[in-house]
């Protein structure tokens, strides 16, 4: 591809981009693998080169552009190089037109501004864009760190995370046979802190309540694997996908598909019974936006309202199952007060006899934020979390 056809390119993945924020349809990553499936004439330095453009872009514009093109148009607007690249070049951009209205600069949308946890400085506000590494989660019923160290070229030990390797951005280690033999599973080091923050040991019941795909089921079961680990979840799809990869890891997980409307009727046998209840919440995801910066395109305050509610209402859910003595763990990959510090000061408002138990999250793991506490990108060098421990009384 000539570096014109490149812009074009990007240009091309970036209205697919749009439009899927509008539809709530596909995340960046899967446009952009789609895009190149149908293109198998792009090289390798052609596929790196058309996505490196595409993220700048949509890493640049807060706001929604118009077009791909108008996003495209923000980063010539600052690089003249790439400005001379709109030269009417086949399978290249038309030539610039005056008066085109290139997308405004900005790192979010003005209302979200006034969203973000005020612990945020205006200094650290470009990390929670910039570019996320790969952290993997060893599978420490199967193995131990320092042989996963050794077994990945340029891996480190996480800081924060007993469990935890990084590697660099875009390193692909699905074909690695540690991965395949489910001695490692991908996992930002700020998750497998939330996991951490459950305390898990043998013998114990830990419901994870919104369970997904599994990732923080499976971290609690290799800590622990004389625990009882109940993964729940309302969404079929994704709960489906924890049975494969438990197996992979050689772990027993016992999974719960949930109807909407009836969980508690589902989850009664459970009442007073779990020694840890993790609520990791449905949430904005603006914690993860170093990975998906299209996310800030996709949120709206009704959209994040109703994200609010939904929380408080499986903190209520979740409050009861909890045995005397026992935990409940909020958690969000959000950066957002509303979603954080707010949502769990509420949670202590309607339940004054719990008690926030900060002294036993990871030490030296985040900023005390409200009753709980916040990960970022910038102080941690995790994803951005908040997560909060609540202690039912005895």
């Amino acid at each position: 591809m000539t570096p014109s056809a490149r812009v074009q390119a990007a240009i091309e993945i970036l209205d697919e981009v749009i439009a899927s924020s509008i539809a709530d349809g596909p995340p960046a990553d899967a446009i952009v693998h789609r895009y190149f499936k149908m293109r198998r004439y792009a090289g390798s330095k052609d596929r790196r080169a058309v996505r490196e453009l595409a993220y700048r872009a949509i890493r640049r514009a807060g706001e929604r552009p118009v077009s791909g093109r108008s996003a495209m148009l923000g980063l010539a607007s600052a690089d003249d190089e790439l400005g001379l690249l709109f030269d009417d070049s086949p399978h290249g951009p038309r030539a610039l037109v005056d008066g085109e209205r290139p997308a405004n600069p900005a790192l979010f949308p003005d209302w979200i501004e006034q969203q973000l946890s005020s612990l945020i400085t205006a200094d650290e506000r470009p990390a929670l864009l910039g570019r996320a590494p790969l952290d993997l989660r060893i599978n420490g019923a199967r193995t131990i760190r320092d042989a996963m160290v050794a077994a990945f070229e340029g891996a480190t030990p996480t800081k924060l995370s007993p469990w935890g390797l990084r590697l660099p951005p875009d390193n692909r280690i699905d074909a690695h046979p540690a991965f395949i033999d489910g001695l490692v599973e991908i996992q930002d080091e700020g998750s497998q802190l939330i996991a951490l923050a459950c305390a898990p040991a043998d013998k114990m019941r830990i419901l994870d309540l919104c369970a997904g795909a599994g990732g923080k089921a499976l971290a609690l079961a290799a800590a622990a694997p004389g625990a009882t680990i109940i993964a729940s979840d309302t969404n079929r799809a994704r709960l489906s996908q924890l049975a494969p990869r438990a197996a992979r890891a050689g772990a027993t997980i016992e999974t719960r598909l949930l109807d909407g409307g009836r969980e508690a009727e589902q989850l009664a046998d459970l009442d007073g019974q779990c020694d840890v209840v993790l609520v990791d919440a449905p949430c904005s995801g603006s914690g993860t936006w170093r990975r998906t910066p299209e996310g800030r395109w996709r949120l709206t305050p009704d959209r994040l309202a109703r994200l609010v509610e939904v929380q408080a209402h499986l903190l209520d859910l979740a409050a009861p199952l909890v045995k005397p003595g026992g935990a409940l763990v909020y958690a969000t990959c959000s950066i957002l007060s509303a979603e954080g510090a707010d949502q769990a000061a509420s949670f202590l408002g309607r339940r004054s006899s719990w008690i926030a138990q900060d002294d036993l999250f990871v030490a030296g793991g985040g900023r005390r934020d409200g009753p709980g506490r916040l990960l970022t990108p910038a102080h941690d060098a995790t994803d951005g979390f908040f997560v909060a421990r609540f202690g039912r009384p005895c």
